[in-house]
């Protein structure tokens, strides 16, 4: 048995954890200004770098790399003075883009997002009663992430930094948690033994999907 995937899961696990703990007290106004402001830009770096690191010249993401540095550095006195915003930008973006994402599988005539992923577990039609309730956990979700934008920005703009981080750091993975939970006990009750996927197969699904999703398209061959 090798160890590696467990101890990478592991880092990954206690980084996250790491990560969290210092969005909080970043966002609650705690510790060192320049160490919370550069915790809170991290994440925007790192995917704008990513996004840099797909542009296919050289120079074009020398470019894109120096404006980034740029900009931090001429933003850096008012970022470090707007930290809990900062996180809020975070947290109200990727609940936004998570709702749309799963939202938008909801219009037109194809599959839902969790339809899509159960076809891909199951490799075969779906019967009626699980398009049905795939399409239904898709709308579940997409409620949950709206719903939950929806109260950060409440707490944001009328409680103190402090409540709003409790609800955005602290609380955000659990809730998604307790989600995960009351949409297996409603498939317990409303699909029969073999229509129930394992959790194994959920995450895997997700991640095909995800990896299609952000795979760039093959370019056309040239003559």
């Amino acid at each position: 048995m090798s160890w590696t995937p467990a101890l990478r899961d592991l880092g990954v696990l206690l980084l996250m954890v790491a990560w969290v703990v210092a969005a909080h007290a970043g966002s609650a106004g705690w510790g060192n200004a320049d160490f919370n402001t550069a915790v809170a830009v991290l994440p925007v770096i790192a995917a704008l770098s990513m996004s840099l690191w797909r542009v296919p010249q050289w120079g074009w993401r020398i470019v894109g790399v120096l404006a980034q540095l740029l900009l931090l550095v001429w933003l850096w006195t008012r970022l470090r003075h707007n930290v809990p915003l900062l996180y809020y930008l975070q947290h109200l973006g990727i609940h936004v883009a998570l709702g749309v994402y799963f939202g938008k599988s909801l219009l037109g005539p194809g599959d839902a997002l969790i339809t899509r992923m159960a076809r891909r577990i199951f490799g075969h039609e779906l019967s009626e009663r699980k398009v049905r309730y795939t399409r239904n956990v898709t709308l579940a979700w997409t409620v949950f992430f709206f719903v939950n934008a929806l109260v950060s920005t409440l707490l944001f703009i009328f409680a103190p930094s402090a409540i709003w981080s409790v609800h955005a750091n602290l609380l955000t993975g659990p809730l998604i948690g307790l989600m995960f939970l009351v949409e297996h006990v409603w498939r317990l009750c409303v699909l029969p033994p073999h229509e129930r996927p394992g959790l194994a197969d959920i995450v895997q699904a997700y991640r095909r999907e995800s990896a299609q999703r952000s795979a760039p398209s093959t370019p056309p061959p040239t003559a």
